[in-house]
């Protein structure tokens, strides 16, 4: 079992812990402290729970109640219609307001879950732990939840925080290449965004990330969590430099949107949306052109693509770019880069701009 690393998310009195370590699935000393009744209410998929659900939940001590909730696997499934599932389930269980939700699962099952316990009886207790590298290393920090809608991706939800992060590095062992290459598109992001000496490393150590190598996938893991815990403690519900994280995400978004929830893989999405990014930041005479290919280049030693949809074209981009949830109300907003390392953000009032690119 690896040395347990422990991070803070710095957000005051409502500050809590990231762990991170191998074997931690097990370890109920470290989420007892963090639930607050007798309640515990598991929120898994179809996938994850014949992997882990049962060894998660035998070690609970007697005097606690665990219930389960098993929902399809499936970025098309985080909608409003089976977020009400979790609801049935907690009035069904009479679950009162020092009820426990714990995620178990990836991105999806934080976000519905967060979304359910910032919304059940106006706020209870969440527990995340994330079981996908993209996951561990994005979504389960930060109190981003919600759900999809089909003009749009998590244009319903809420920021609310989680009382720790659990991150098990073990279970990635099962996780399948193309989850692994998408979870590797958001550690890419860091390096991009605010970190050359991490993007560097990532250069250097992709191929053992791709083996999935213990050690190099929870150093990827620390650094890239130590990372959100910075911006997010600075800008919570992201009015100003939590938006720099969004590189490349609205671009995604929209590939995401247009193609199927589910189709691509956000991972996978923001990939193309990072490339993108770049290459309008070259336009923009900001970023290099070298800096640019060595962007394109570690998302392609990633397994990950880098070119659009063959049949999306700028039109439909901007169809879903335009209700993204972060624009204002007369401009696109996206994340450039001045350097690798070094985000900015860019209001873009001329579509033609963005066309520019697309095309």
């Amino acid at each position: 079992m690896s040395e347990l690393e422990v991070l803070t998310v710095e957000l005051g009195s409502r500050s809590y812990p990231i762990y991170i370590g191998d074997g931690l699935l097990v370890n109920q000393n470290l989420l007892k402290k963090h639930i607050v009744g007798d309640q515990v209410m598991v929120v898994t998929n179809e996938t994850i729970a014949p992997l882990y659900l049962n060894q998660f939940i035998e070690n609970f001590s007697d005097d606690i109640e665990v219930k389960l909730v098993i929902l399809p696997d499936g970025e098309r499934y985080k909608t409003l219609e089976y977020l009400d599932n979790i609801y049935s389930a907690l009035l069904e269980n009479r679950c009162n307001r020092q009820v426990t939700l714990i995620a178990l699962g990836g991105g999806v099952i934080g976000d519905m879950t967060g979304f359910a316990a910032a919304s059940y009886q106006r706020g209870v207790n969440f527990i995340q732990v994330p079981t996908t590298l993209l996951s561990q290393v994005d979504s389960s920090v930060g109190g981003k939840t919600g759900v999809n809608h089909r003009l749009g991706k998590n244009m319903i939800g809420a920021f609310y925080q989680p009382k720790c992060v659990l991150i098990d590095t073990s279970v990635l062992s099962s996780l399948p290449e193309r989850e692994l290459s998408a979870g590797l598109a958001e550690v890419i992001k860091y390096g991009a965004i605010c970190d050359l000496v991490f993007f560097e490393w990532l250069e250097k150590n992709m191929a053992k990330l791709l083996l999935k190598d213990v050690d190099a996938l929870t150093y990827a893991i620390k650094i890239s969590c130590e990372e959100k815990a910075i911006v997010v403690a600075k800008d919570e519900k992201e009015s100003g430099i939590r938006a720099t994280l969004n590189y490349g995400h609205t671009f995604g978004h929209a590939i995401e949107s247009h193609m199927g929830y589910g189709v691509w893989l956000h991972g996978e999405a923001v990939s193309v949306g990072m490339c993108l990014a770049a290459k309008m930041s070259v336009e923009q005479k900001t970023l290099s052109y070298e800096d640019y290919l060595r962007i394109e280049s570690l998302c392609r030693l990633a397994q990950l693509p880098t070119e659009k949809p063959v049949d999306m074209t700028a039109s439909d981009f901007l169809r879903y770019m335009q209700v993204d949830k972060k624009n204002t109300s007369t401009s696109i907003r996206l994340v450039l880069l001045d350097a690798i390392g070094k985000a900015v953000i860019f209001d873009c009032a001329d579509h033609d701009l963005i066309s520019a690119v697309i095309t």
